[in-house]
């Protein structure tokens, strides 16, 4: 293995959440979840599933610690969950809550594993709906005593924290195009709750770096290149505009650049009316100069065309996807691991000094036990080859990359998806929660420990 050696102290790990693998939803004082509410609405998750069982991880928490160290992973990245901590969204804290996820992270440590916690993975307390949810600026509030809950408890274990995940998820899927929870449909609503999502993000932070001043946080942004169809002038500004839309209005204000003054033309127009009523003065100080990385969640990129506005199209831009013979997840997604290394090296151009994680990569690939009880995902092995090539190169141009951690340790409930898409590293057969370490785990275990890449496609060495 002779291609790529990664930087000393280079974190590879994976990564999951709380809700996709946890279940026990009713135990030890959990209160609703606006996820547990959204997915017993009738056609709102593909194949009518739920978070109630996923992989039983909130019982079986050992096995997954366990499970981690025997990949020889140096970090794992996880997620509390909102709801398991403070019930009703503010106010009394379960104690059980914090106990179970103090014993997780006694328990990586024992072994070695660096925790990386995720505060927000998107499944807010229902009682916060009473007030708009993300929509309503009290939500900001709620966050940082939630923020300040786990702190007090973990702040003196954990380094690495996570305040968001995908606040350009929360605001476009759950707020204006209602296909996550809580399932809103309206623009402004998804504006408000993807700043207020910003804002939560600044007051965490200071919380976290109150009671713990070694704590390194950040946030954990969706970002995808966006690239034109042609050099037509009308698709150049598509993808200009497409990426103030995706990235640049979540960088701009988490690295300390304001909003995009294109963005947001593009948003009064798309409004009919100005964002002061919600993006009010002041606000860009308590967002920007308080994250200590940038995690990068990243899967593909975005070919963008020229298109006209209307009804359920607010903005000039369309998705039209790569032309020609490409190739693909069983998602349909484009594997670009190009874009990538384009975008690292971006990031470290335009945030000079700013370290970056790879706080979520990965595929989804449908593969399952053969005859011989092992998952051969030869398409998932040359994906995170690909990548990490991508990552590698990226070092080399000088971007200050951190660490890797894949999506997803197991198998898992993927949000409207349900079940039927398959991310992990490691199979889950859900009826009965078996665990088979898949060939992609076996290599990944094997670049884990060597922290260098394959020059040629590896042999799959034994697990255990």
């Amino acid at each position: 293995m002779t291609t790529h050696r990664f930087p000393p102290g280079f974190l590879w790990g994976a990564a999951t959440s709380a809700y996709q693998i946890e279940g026990s939803l009713d135990t030890d004082g959990r209160g609703p979840s606006v996820w547990d509410t959204f997915a017993a609405r009738p056609g709102a998750i593909e194949g009518g599933g739920d978070g109630s069982r996923a992989c039983d991880s909130y019982r079986r928490w050992d096995r997954d610690v366990e499970l981690v160290a025997r990949l020889g992973l140096g970090a794992y990245r996880f997620s509390v969950s909102w709801s398991r901590i403070l019930p009703q969204g503010r106010g009394r804290i379960e104690p059980r809550g914090l106990d179970h996820y103090e014993r997780f992270v006694d328990a990586l440590l024992a072994r070695d594993v660096t925790p990386v916690l995720t505060l927000n993975h998107w499944d807010m307390p229902q009682a916060l709906m009473a007030d708009g949810g993300w929509v309503g600026r009290s939500s900001v509030d709620a966050f940082a005593e939630f923020a300040a809950a786990v702190a007090d408890r973990l702040g003196d274990r954990v380094r690495w924290w996570i305040t968001q995940n995908e606040p350009w998820i929360i605001a476009l899927l759950g707020y204006q195009l209602g296909l996550h929870a809580p399932g809103v449909r309206d623009l402004r609503s998804s504006v408000a709750a993807g700043h207020h999502v910003l804002l939560g993000h600044g007051a965490g932070a200071d919380v976290i770096h109150a009671r713990a001043p070694q704590a390194r946080v950040g946030c954990a942004l969706s970002l995808f290149p966006c690239d034109p169809a042609s050099d037509d002038p009308a698709d150049l500004a598509a993808a200009q505009g497409s990426d103030g839309y995706v990235n640049r209005w979540y960088l701009g204000p988490l690295l300390g650049d304001g909003y995009p003054a294109d963005m947001w033309a593009h948003y009064e127009r798309a409004l009919g009316g100005g964002l002061d009523d919600i993006i009010r003065p002041g606000d860009a100080a308590l967002i920007g100069g308080r994250s200590d990385f940038l995690g990068v969640n990243y899967y593909t990129r975005r070919v963008m065309a020229a298109a006209p506005t209307g009804p359920g199209r607010p903005f000039p831009w369309r998705v039209v996807g790569p032309s020609g013979d490409v190739t693909r997840t069983d998602e349909g997604w484009e594997v670009a691991p190009d874009s990538l290394r384009d975008l690292l090296v971006r990031l470290h151009r335009e945030h000079p000094g700013v370290p970056l994680m790879i706080t979520e990569n990965g595929a989804v690939y449908g593969d399952t036990p053969t005859h011989d009880g092992l998952v051969h995902d030869q398409r998932r092995i040359d994906f995170l080859l690909g990548h990490l090539r991508a990552v590698g190169q990226a070092v080399d141009a000088g971007a200050e990359v951190v660490g890797y951690l894949h999506w997803s340790l197991l198998d898992n409930f993927e949000w409207a998806l349900g079940y039927r898409p398959r991310f992990g590293l490691v199979h889950v057969d859900y009826p009965t929660g078996r665990l088979t370490v898949k060939d992609s785990g076996r290599v990944y275990a094997r670049i884990a420990a060597t922290g260098q890449l394959p020059d040629t496609r590896p042999t799959v060495p034994p697990f255990g």
